[in-house]
């Protein structure tokens, strides 16, 4: 291991045979020509002695305030139009949160994982893609990176004018039911994290050379089009580093109360994706029987 960069591909441990994103078996078969690395312990007390632990996690924070300046600006432009003919409209804030997502897994994908999510990474610690410490700090990174960037629109768009808008927060809209918005961010965040599992799937990387060239893709399509669905329902949050940034920069209670929302169902929905993947579409636990 020795002499070794320290990241990994597609993660950011240390420890090279393991990766914190992707999908893996807890076994190596002999004759696959693919290697599965085995699952991430659950503490990893090396990790807070490495450099690149640090800077997956500033990466992190980075990635998740450029992802909060760009996509709520866009959502302001929209919203304090008179006509929506006039801006990019629902599904230009789709392809701004969309967008935003394949451009910075592309960049911080060989750095952190590219994770940019809560959500995400939950799904991949409870796949043991990653150890509870780099979950943990990544989300706290996450959220912390969300606010600024909310932080920097309100800036820009003065506080007034910021609150007229709602500040881009996240809410069950007027004719829907917490339930509808419960389900709507729980099947939603499943589209997600499924993409993500199978974008990065360790064994369709070993087999098609471009699976992990064009994982950023599909990842950031599977978030336009979910922004596209439910966008009307809830505003789409799918992201509670999202919501949460957004809900503390507005800080008016129309943004807290549906805020559990927003945590509750992209949680469930990363639980579901993260076992359905990894239980039916590669049957891990059942690999060794």
């Amino acid at each position: 291991m020795e002499g070794k960069e320290e990241d990994v591909k597609l993660g950011a441990n240390k420890y090279s045979e393991r990766q914190p994103i992707g999908t893996a078996a807890q076994i190596q078969d002999e004759g696959k020509d693919y290697k599965e690395p085995p699952p991430a312990p659950l503490f990893e007390p090396g990790e807070l002695t490495s450099w690149s632990f640090y800077r997956a996690g500033i990466a992190e924070f980075v990635a998740t305030f450029l992802f909060l300046y760009i996509t709520v600006l866009t959502v302001m432009g929209v919203v304090k139009s008179s006509s929506k003919c006039s801006t990019v409209g629902i599904q230009g804030i789709a392809w701004a949160f969309g967008g935003m997502i394949f451009a910075l897994v592309y960049c911080t994908a060989g750095i952190s994982g590219g994770h940019i999510n809560p959500a995400v990474t939950f799904g991949l610690f409870l796949a043991r893609k990653l150890s509870l410490m780099r979950a943990i700090f990544y989300i706290v990174m996450q959220c912390l990176g969300a606010i600024c960037g909310a932080g920097v629109v309100k800036g820009f768009m003065g506080h007034t004018r910021y609150d007229l808008l709602n500040g881009g927060a996240n809410f069950v809209a007027p004719g829907y039911t917490k339930g509808d918005g419960l389900g709507a961010e729980i099947v939603g965040t499943f589209v997600l994290v499924y993409t993500v599992f199978s974008a990065t799937d360790a064994k369709r990387s070993a087999r098609d050379s471009h699976v992990p060239i064009l994982a950023p893709l599909p990842i950031g399509f599977a978030v336009f089009l979910v922004h596209l669905a439910t966008i009307p329902i809830t505003g789409t949050g799918i992201n509670p580093a999202r919501s949460l940034g957004a809900a503390i920069i507005f800080n008016k209670d129309r943004g807290w109360d549906d805020h559990w929302i927003f945590w509750v169902g992209p949680f469930i929905g990363a639980a579901l994706a993260a076992l359905y993947h990894q239980v039916v579409i590669r049957a891990i636990p059942f690999k060794s029987k």
